[in-house]
């Protein structure tokens, strides 16, 4: 039977612990701002929230953003970063029946933050984990492939048949957009910036792949997409990329922008010959429906078999700093990081 509506003296005898280790940021700044505690209090889940034991936690390259303070969302001090866990339910809060204790999950958002032990989760940010994945790829869905498929149909609107280009193709929501954009019968082109992530990607939905650190790459692009151009470009880096991405589009083409890190200039005329459009795409503006509609084709791509996280990086907890600086100063993503809890 699920525990319900469990105390904090319930979830001590539950999990045999009233404490546990937690990365907190206590100021915003680089790496070293994230210290690894070892007496934080267990979380308590409320009403239709639940308790997980975290196995594996995927890095965000938003949470980087975050912890410096340049993301224009700022968390109350002190807080535990990360969203996207995998592991087993400990505990469930009043009213939550679809989950019980002992069930493998996977999230997309946490509330006490998924950088720890353990971590509470509102109900419907919690999805069953199939067996046909491990906790290291169930902490690589959430938040890339939600918003991969945001990006692609609900902000993109990507048909079967167009052309889609992923600038930035071999990490996390990279890979995630191939493999959804391949098995909706788009045309998928990528970028790597190693011939290690290019082969990733290739094996992964890539029908052509492009090494973006070649000095005459986007002249290839060119050269292979042809007059007509590319319908959506997956932009991972906008800051250095949109003003080439704005050549490459076709006709009526859309620059989904997922990824900045800073300003760029463009010259809009470069919009207005094509009637091209550059889009930002945030999860957090999804409404709930739009995210039920995610959730909906990602379950059935697990259980079909096409979706496949590919785990990068693996970090232990205790070296949370130097995931985030990897993250950052890494010369290719090569697949979804992770920390091990």
């Amino acid at each position: 039977m699920p525990l319900r509506a469990p105390g904090l003296a319930a979830i001590t005898m539950a999990t045999g612990r009233n404490v546990m280790r937690a990365v907190r940021v206590s100021e915003f700044g680089g790496p070293e701002v994230l210290k690894l505690l070892s007496d934080v209090l267990l979380p308590n889940p409320k009403e239709n929230q639940v308790l997980i034991k975290v196995h594996a936690c995927g890095i965000n390259p938003v949470e980087t953003y975050i912890r410096s303070g340049a993301h224009a969302r700022k968390p109350a001090l002190p807080y535990t970063p990360g969203t996207d866990v995998a592991g087993v339910i400990e505990a469930v809060g009043e009213h939550v029946t679809v989950f019980k204790t002992g069930d493998r999950v996977f999230t997309n958002g946490t509330i006490s933050g998924g950088y720890a032990d353990y971590t509470v989760a509102a109900a419907d940010t919690v999805f069953p984990l199939s067996d046909k994945l491990d906790f290291k790829q169930g902490a690589a869905i959430g938040i890339p492939y939600f918003t991969a498929y945001r990006a692609l149909f609900q902000k993109g609107h990507a048909k079967p048949g167009e052309t889609v280009l992923v600038h930035g193709a071999s990490g996390g929501v990279g890979i995630a957009a191939c493999q959804i954009a391949r098995v909706y019968g788009l045309k998928v082109l990528g970028t790597a910036g190693t011939e290690e992530g290019m082969n990733i990607v290739l094996r992964n939905g890539a029908h052509k792949m492009f090494n973006h650190r070649e000095a005459d790459y986007v002249d290839k692009i060119k050269e292979f997409s042809g007059v007509q151009g590319v319908d959506v470009i997956i932009e991972m880096l906008a800051n250095v990329n949109l003003a080439t991405d704005l050549q490459l589009l076709s006709p009526g083409g859309r620059v989904m922008i997922v990824g900045s890190r800073g300003p760029i200039e463009i010259n809009p005329r470069d919009t207005m010959m094509k009637e091209s459009s550059i889009i930002g795409v945030s999860l957090f503006c999804a409404t709930e429906k739009l995210m039920h509609e995610c959730e909906t084709a990602l379950l059935a791509g697990i259980e079909a078999g096409w979706l496949k996280p590919v785990v990068g990086p693996e970090y232990p907890l205790e070296k949370v700093a130097k995931a985030h600086e990897h993250l950052i100063n890494s010369s290719g993503a090569l697949g979804k990081m992770v920390l091990l809890i």
